[in-house]
């Protein structure tokens, strides 16, 4: 089950609005990063510091629209020619980086001119952009603008400063637009942008920041994360545990199998490194983390099925331990967070 504090989901955004100097357009892409599309959605509509909500997926954006969250929705990603239209019908902001885009939308669309100022991922090279953006202003379609930064998390900040030259360089030469170009490592590292109208912090609205960046903004993790114990057994010297025989007992162990495992998100490559929390205290994981439970060391605990194992919180281990432990980074931790695991609203 993971467990959703509103109260540090709150004090995120008003943390982040507050250092950018601007409203948020906040990225409830991939399911919100893990937590919950339809909660973190409900807290944000409710938040005077996010002005709309962002996802990369047509599917998501439909999915949104049918929340009414009462915030603008704007699609980050190319649409296919086909869901350009039902989107702009749900009042979806459509991105646009090419010509054949700017045309291609209906006369009641609302456009963000996408600008790619180094990324090399999506969008018009600055010439073209001015091109494209003078279109879409000229049509009555522009909304916004928009770039997106390729290392403003790094402590080496030429490279972010070199695209938000460019970036401003396009707006120079078009009417007033919502601009926006601070991920939240632009946030945290840039701060007030002139020029910028809005602000798109990600990961860090959930918690995280890079390591030299903590301490900027005071971030708390929104999600907590527990599962139950299902099986308590012992195992005796010179059994195994899990798949592979990659643990054996060198005396008795109490063993608790917790309810969750790699399909639910948790890294399988955490095997043999990772630990869990288990009535107050850390213990060691046992053998290869499998597909629907774990294995955990509880002996000389006094624990019984039923009992709750917590796998990350803000107070105990945390999303950065498990992403070390499994070779990989928060980000996909979290939004690998899988569909069966139960999200609820915590304070």
């Amino acid at each position: 089950m993971a467990h959703i504090s509103v109260s540090a989901l709150r004090d995120n955004l008003t943390a982040l609005s507050a250092r950018a100097g601007v409203p948020l357009l906040l990225p409830v892409k991939a399911d919100a990063y893990g937590h919950g599309l339809e909660l973190v959605a409900r807290v944000a509509a409710q938040h005077p510091d996010v002005w709309g909500l962002a996802v990369a997926l047509p599917r998501e954006a439909a999915q949104l629209a049918a929340l009414n969250p009462g915030k603008p929705i704007l699609l980050l990603t190319p649409p296919m020619p086909d869901e350009v239209g039902p989107l702009a019908d749900l009042g979806v902001r459509l991105p646009v980086s090419s010509l054949a885009e700017a045309d291609a939308l209906p006369p009641h669309a609302r456009a963000h001119l996408k600008i790619d100022t180094g990324m090399n991922r999506l969008g018009a090279r600055p010439a073209e952009a001015v091109v494209i953006g003078q279109r879409l202003a000229e049509r009555g379609l522009l909304e916004g603008a928009y770039t997106h930064f390729a290392s403003a998390d790094e402590p080496d900040l030429t490279f972010a400063y070199t695209q938000l030259e460019r970036f401003r360089g396009v707006l120079t030469q078009l009417p007033p637009v919502l601009a926006h170009a601070s991920n939240g490592g632009g946030i945290l590292s840039l701060g007030q942008l002139p020029g910028m109208r809005l602000a798109r912090p990600g990961l860090a609205s959930y918690g995280f920041a890079p390591p030299h960046l903590r301490r900027v903004v005071p971030l708390l993790p929104v999600m907590s994360l527990r599962a139950r114990i299902t099986h308590i057994h012992t195992a005796y010297p010179g059994e195994s545990v899990s798949y592979g025989g990659l643990w054996h007992a060198q005396q008795e162990t109490v063993v608790a199998t917790v309810g969750m495992g790699y399909a639910d998100g948790y890294p399988r490559n955490a095997t043999l490194k990772a630990s869990v929390q288990v009535a107050g205290v850390r213990r060691p994981t046992l053998g290869r983390i499998c597909m629907d439970q774990m294995m955990v060391d509880v002996t000389g605990l006094d624990v019984q099925v039923g009992d709750w194992a917590d796998l990350w919180g803000p107070d105990t281990i945390t999303v950065t331990d498990v992403a070390e432990w499994g070779g990989t980074i928060e980000y996909e931790v979290l939004t690998g967070l899988g569909a069966r695991v139960e999200r609820v609203m915590a304070q």
